[in-house]
């Protein structure tokens, strides 16, 4: 069954962005060759690895819908993970909430208005009140 192997981001300021999630995931970057690509490494072990690239055309719209896949980032302390994106000019998008048996998840954007998920897992996380 075909899975996902590699994802990207797209930003408006590339260096801005490599600085946000240095700072919030602690990923490393790597420019690739003269072209305008950086490699990122996301860690060791399950997981995949990724891109960024420069956004072609303008930035989503503060309102917008999601039209693309979104990324869900698997941390250790959710708090802190919120914490680090604000330290790093990103946003919150949709808050803590609990997923009954998985975890509890947020939304949050990055400094290039993507949205990406950040769950913390918790087979013990209760059912929303």
């Amino acid at each position: 069954m075909p899975r996902p192997v590699h994802f990207e981001i797209h930003a408006g300021d590339p260096e801005r962005a490599v600085a946000f999630y240095t700072a919030v995931f602690g990923w490393k970057f790597e420019r690739w060759g003269d072209v305008p690509y950086w490699v990122i490494t996301t860690g060791e072990g399950d997981g995949i690895d990724g891109g960024l690239v420069p956004r072609v055309g303008p930035a989503p719209a503060e309102s917008a819908p999601v039209h693309g896949f979104v990324n869900t980032i698997d941390v250790a302390d959710l708090d802190a993970s919120l914490a680090a994106v604000s330290d790093a000019g990103g946003s919150l998008a949709l808050p803590k909430n609990p997923v009954p048996g998985v975890g509890w998840l947020a939304y949050v954007k990055d400094t290039e208005g993507n949205i990406f998920g950040m769950l913390q897992p918790d087979s013990e996380a209760p059912a929303p009140s």
